[in-house]
């Protein structure tokens, strides 16, 4: 639905984002974000046309089968999608030390980089790497990872993403007691007077993207619950309808 009301202007900030591109993505909570490792990579073009521009983001996994244990692609693709696609790329850098690589990616047409606190031997460092770069910058945590080890940095994101399932591999179950984690992430920003918005990723589908959304998530990453079914136009709709 092109020319949506959530679509936000730019200039006018709200709680838990910053400032908005000039392209005018959709920076306003709830966002829906099909990740394109789900698609038919022979039909990526069809895949990319169910997202409408004006309300969801492309959601591309980066896999290093290092970090995880699965490989999947790299900036090449990256480029592609942002040929084939106006709406926004979200790219989610699962290798270890992804500061050499950044460049690359922004090159490519990422419009966001999130990289895992757990592969960084220089967190800060990546996360500036990632600022310069001209990318929103994002941090990712392992449901391993507690929260606390992500508040030194939780003030400069523009994005947390919590992960609800162990990165790898898609088709997970959901594990709900990452809500916990978005819900302290939630009430931690506004006495810090942070901006960033927090991202779910494993297990998405309506039901679950309900639960997350009553916990304070506004960005939902869904792979198979999207691009797996039988009607991926009317699954995405059904996830958009889920978060609100």
């Amino acid at each position: 639905m092109i020319g949506n009301t959530r679509h936000r202007s730019a200039g006018a900030p709200q709680s838990g984002v910053r400032s908005a591109p000039a392209h005018g993505h959709p920076l306003s909570p709830p966002i829906a974000a099909p990740s394109i490792l789900s698609a038919d990579f022979s039909r990526l073009a069809d895949a990319l046309a169910i997202v409408d521009p004006a309300r969801d983001w492309v959601h591309c996994d980066v896999m290093d089968n290092r970090f995880v244990p699965n490989l999947t692609f790299g900036p090449l693709i990256v480029a592609g999608v942002r040929k084939l696609t106006r709406a926004f790329l979200d790219v989610h850098l699962m290798i270890d030390e992804p500061l050499r690589i950044v460049p690359e990616f922004r090159t490519a047409g990422a419009d966001q980089i999130t990289v895992h606190l757990e592969a960084c031997a220089d967190v800060a460092g990546t996360l500036a790497a990632v600022r310069a770069s001209g990318a929103r910058v994002g941090l990712a945590i392992k449901p391993g990872t507690p929260l606390p080890a992500a508040e030194r940095h939780l003030a400069d994101l523009d994005l947390l993403l919590v992960m609800t399932v162990e990165p790898g591999f898609g088709g997970q179950a959901f594990m709900a007691d990452m809500l916990d984690k978005v819900r302290a992430a939630a009430a931690w920003r506004s006495p810090h007077r942070a901006r960033y918005l927090i991202q779910v990723d494993g297990g998405i589908a309506p039901d679950t993207a309900r639960e997350a959304r009553a916990a304070g998530a506004e960005v939902f990453v869904a792979g198979h619950s999207v691009y797996r079914q039988p009607d991926p136009v009317k699954a995405l709709e059904g996830l958009r309808r889920a978060i609100g």
